[in-house]
């Protein structure tokens, strides 16, 4: 059942106007974080709201003008931009509360700025979760983009400078693909809507020309998702300052890199379609390099947020292999994993940034007996990296075993090793941090001078650290239910192909 609702527009808005309030507000701090704060509330209340209705199999929807005659600025919140949209505004609550502590404690300029471009970023997000069709996906995806640049450019050093010329220079690329792509999706089908188990197939095109918008659409996902060889933006932006991080790792930019990966696959082509192409192997394959490649290449790091950033990059590509594996258990398992890892990278980023402000150190050599003086902190690290191992009875575990069920189900047990070595991989270069905090000894005479704990930083780790073993004991007890979300996501994607991906 379809409701016409102004709701999903609302949350978008909330945020686009909290970015000009903040921006008129630059002479008063208090007020400036106010703001930040109330419309990240807001947009969480509306968005909450929408939710059960969403569970019940209700389908929202509200179109704000046409953009073309036959082409509107549509929102619509279906089970799969719920799951995404929920995760966004959840997470903008703590990491706003993180950004105002850290901004200040570590004396950061232009701090305006910053929470007007963090707004903006958040508002373009949610546009991307709720878009009703790629035109309008394609609008807000390139928001972002241009939102999400002055962040990366924050420092306003050469270094800045430089990774935010090469986070536009592959960003914007990415999205004149996906522009692309959409426009000879429409010349071959005549709509742009999305629709569950897509809407594409073979007496539109030839296989080739198919074959053709899949490469171009997917490429624009694949850029924001960091799939190896475009994943080069992404360690560079780790000059960024560490919210941003957490930013672009756990809530935009990745992740709707991989939900837009998602949102082609299930939506615009789907399982059947590609099937038949024989495509989305292609996509398995690099997702699979990019996942060993990537936590080597991690192992190596001294720095501890480009060690991060290498993490992120393998942990998007388990969201890709589960999309590409074409089954419900796999669509499931990537849709529970961009929520899983949303909540544990952003507790891993947020320690991290908790860890420079208070001692001023970067690498990881550097770091030994630091758990004594910051035992909280690193005890959510600890938390976060056993998660992203996959460790039972915290959130990650859920979502990497119906990845491991979908590959098994799609008769493809090769990749359930994948994901085992990753894993082991991911103990390998996370948990030895932990080790050198918490088990080696602090330097004799240790010169290190500890800074003050801001509670505006410790109070938002610690939360999303809980929720990471709340929802790994009990996957339904927060509303929304992400785990009945994706089921229906998958549902919905796969229904009507009955047996396809055991042929």
């Amino acid at each position: 059942m379809t409701e016409i609702d102004p709701r999903p527009f609302l949350a978008i808005g909330t945020a686009f106007l909290a970015a000009l309030l903040v921006s008129v507000s630059h002479k008063y701090p208090n007020v400036r974080e106010m703001w930040s704060t109330v419309a990240s509330v807001i947009m969480f209340g509306l968005v909450i709201s929408m939710a059960g209705g969403v569970l019940d199999g209700v389908t929202y929807e509200y179109t704000l003008f046409y953009l073309t005659d036959t082409i509107g600025l549509t929102m619509r919140v279906d089970p799969a931009g719920m799951i995404f949209a929920a995760l966004a505004a959840l997470l903008w609550m703590p990491i706003n509360f993180y950004s105002i502590g850290y901004m200040r404690n570590n004396h950061e300029a232009m701090q305006t700025g910053y929470f007007a471009a963090f707004a903006l970023c958040m508002g373009s997000t949610m546009g991307i979760a709720m878009a009703s069709n790629l035109l309008t996906f394609f609008i807000f995806y390139e928001i972002l983009t241009i939102s999400s640049y002055p962040l990366v450019l924050h420092e306003r050093d050469q270094e800045a400078l430089l990774a935010s010329r090469k986070y536009l220079a592959y960003t914007l690329v990415s999205g004149q693909l996906f522009l692309a792509g959409t426009v000879g999706v429409y010349c071959i089908s005549g709509t742009m809507d999305f629709r569950a188990g897509g809407f594409l197939s073979l007496d539109m095109a030839s296989p080739w020309v198919l074959q053709l918008l899949f490469v171009l659409m997917i490429m624009a996902g694949s850029v924001k998702a960091a799939v190896m060889p475009l994943h080069g933006w992404l360690p560079a932006a780790m000059v960024a300052p560490t919210p941003v991080s957490a930013l672009l790792h756990a809530v935009a930019v990745v992740k709707t890199g991989a939900f837009a990966v998602l949102r082609v696959l299930g939506f615009v082509f789907g399982p059947k379609l590609l099937s038949q192409l024989g495509i989305a192997d292609v996509l398995a394959w690099a997702a699979v390099i990019t996942i060993i490649a990537s936590s080597f290449i991690a192992l190596r790091q001294d720095n501890l947020k480009r060690r991060l950033a290498f993490s992120t990059i393998g942990q998007l590509s388990y969201i890709v292999l589960g999309g590409a594996l074409l089954t419900p258990l796999a669509f499931k398992g990537a849709y529970l994993h961009l929520v899983a890892h949303a909540v544990m990278k952003i507790t891993l980023f947020m320690c991290a940034g908790c860890i420079i402000v208070r001692t001023h150190l970067h690498n990881i050599s550097e770091m030994n007996g630091i758990g004594h003086k910051m035992p909280v902190t690193m005890g959510a690290f600890a938390v976060a990296s056993l998660g992203i191992a996959g460790t039972p009875f915290i959130i990650g575990f859920i979502s990497k075993w119906n990845l491991a069920m979908g590959a098994i189900q799609a008769g493809k047990p090769l990749f359930v090793a994948v994901w085992v070595a990753s894993a082991l991989l991911a103990m390998a270069y996370l948990m030895p941090v932990v080790r050198m905090a918490f088990f080696r000894p602090e330097p004799v005479n240790d010169p290190r001078r500890y800074g003050l704990i801001s509670y505006c930083m410790l109070i938002p780790i610690c939360f999303t650290a809980i929720l990471a073993v709340l929802l790994g004991v009990n996957p339904e007890l927060f509303p929304p239910d992400f785990y009945r979300l994706a089921e229906m996501a998958s549902s919905a994607i796969t229904a009507g192909w009955g047996g396809g991906w055991s042929d």
